[in-house]
């Protein structure tokens, strides 16, 4: 399977650069959440649900996967985008956690509460924002309401400067076997520049106690093209991530868009790099972390030879939701919480975007879901593409036709004629069997998968995504 090429031979024109560098989503779903519709009818998300525990449709006997949305934290990094509440009064927990077992028991009275959960992933905000007794609660209501299945994956997020030894012991002791760090960057000037200091020294400690703890698997996350990085610095930053032996590591590209996120207003735009010095940025970090023997899953993604992650690349059984590229198949997510985005079937569901409301509507027992979608067939055809694109950088065309009933060149006809442009600047083949993702075309992948987005080719603003490189 073709991977990027490493630094050393990344060089694109800076015409190339200037068109391609467009803002364009990352298909953690097709359609795109902005594709949601407001006000949608809760009741059809309760359909899909019901439609599961019935077995009344393709899929619907594979396990879940459950997300849980924390949204506190105690202090605001400039650069985040999540949906987020910024506070020290923890007092403000205890009201969110009623809530989310309420959502929780509606959910096992129209499903019943043995549905089996092979996914479990607890993220914000930050989830340590909330004490060691009240994540030991929240664990207790989920195995109350769900059945987690043998060697179910239980993962957490964790701020490094609100974690401790001891602390990540008593999440092994509630059931969590894997565990996330948020990095994003060890220099220290660019940490300073985000407003989240935490020295290497931090961080390398807490890995090695998790690892004598005995976590399945540890996650770094990294972002390049944060203010003040250079490709030097940031090539500093990967060589001590490396160092540290994390079992996956997730490279995510800054998206600045202050006019959506207020707290990225005190990022000037002066001080951020340039495209070209962010796809140096990108290609050194693939080139390092390769180096070091790390296996390269995908846009921003990867994982040591041996992890699963690695194996359901290589397998070709990679698939990609809302968290990234994940091992569980396509299937169903559960989500809870405020914003949280679940999929059941063909329908997309999202919560109210603000504590209070979602918690008002829990209070007076009704579902918290204020936007969502129900994909059609066409929306179900181009998402197996996209997501092909994405996770394994090929399309072989007689699949997608057996499973949808088509013929790819007829169906997608002006598809294919738009991906010559890319074929002639050498980032993808065309073949009489299917498409081939470059190792040049890994960089813009996500170029490549937008020809194939209905909605998007529909329409000229696209402001409101963040950009490719």
């Amino acid at each position: 399977m073709n991977e990027p090429t490493d630094a050393a031979q990344v060089c694109f024109p800076e015409s190339l650069l200037k068109e391609l560098d467009t803002p364009g989503p990352r298909y953690t779903s097709y359609p795109t959440a902005d594709r949601f519709k407001e006000p949608f009818d809760a009741q059809l998300y309760v359909r899909a649900l019901r439609e599961r525990a019935c077995g009344q449709r393709v899929g619907s006997t594979s396990p879940l996967s459950l997300y849980v949305h924390i949204p506190f934290c105690e202090s605001v990094c400039y650069y985040c985008a999540c949906n987020k509440v910024v506070t020290r009064r923890h007092e403000r927990s205890a009201p969110y956690l009623r809530a989310l077992e309420r959502e929780m028991a509606l959910h096992s009275a129209v499903m019943g509460p043995a549905q089996p959960v092979s996914q479990v992933h607890l993220g914000g905000g930050t989830p340590t924002f909330l004490t060691d007794a009240e994540l030991a609660g929240l664990m207790g209501a989920i195995r109350q309401h769900f059945r987690l299945a043998e060697h179910c994956e239980v993962s957490i997020e964790v701020d490094p400067r609100t974690a401790s030894a001891a602390r990540l012991q008593a999440l092994a002791d509630m059931g969590f076997n894997r565990v996330s760090f948020g990095v994003q960057d060890f220099n220290p000037d660019v940490q300073r520049a985000i407003h989240r200091e935490q020295p290497f020294e931090q961080v390398r400690e807490l890995m090695h106690a998790a690892r004598e703890i005995g976590f399945a698997s540890i996650n770094t996350d990294l972002i390049y093209g944060l203010p003040l990085q250079t490709v030097k610095s940031f090539a500093t930053t990967v060589a001590q991530v490396a160092s540290l032996r994390p079992d996956r590591i997730a490279l995510y590209a800054y998206a600045h868009l202050p006019a959506r996120f207020k707290p990225q207003r005190r990022i000037p735009q002066a001080g951020l790099p340039e495209p070209q010095a962010r796809l140096d940025m990108l290609s050194g970090a693939i080139s390092g972390f390769l180096t070091h023997g790390y296996s390269y899953i995908g846009m921003d993604h990867f994982a040591l030879p041996d992890d699963a992650l690695a194996v359901a690349k290589r397998q070709g059984r990679l698939h990609r939701n809302f968290q990234g590229y994940t091992t569980q198949p396509e299937g169903d997510l559960i989500a809870l919480g405020v914003s949280a985005i679940g999929k059941v079937g063909a329908t997309y569901a999202q919560n109210a975007k603000t504590v209070e409301a979602y918690e008002e509507a829990l209070q007076q027992g009704h579902w918290p879901t204020v936007r969502g979608l129900q994909s059609g067939r066409d929306d179900l055809v181009r998402r197996s593409v996209i997501m092909a694109i994405m996770c394994q950088g090929r399309v072989d065309f007689e699949p997608v036709e057996c499973a949808h009933l088509i013929q790819f060149d007829t169906y997608f006809a002006p598809e294919l004629d738009r991906l010559k442009t890319f074929e002639e600047r050498g980032l993808l083949q065309i073949e009489p069997t299917g498409l081939q993702v470059t190792p040049q075309g890994w960089y813009f992948v996500r170029a490549i998968a937008m020809t194939f987005d209905k909605y998007l080719q529909a329409e000229a603003d696209r402001s409101r995504f963040s950009r490719i490189i």
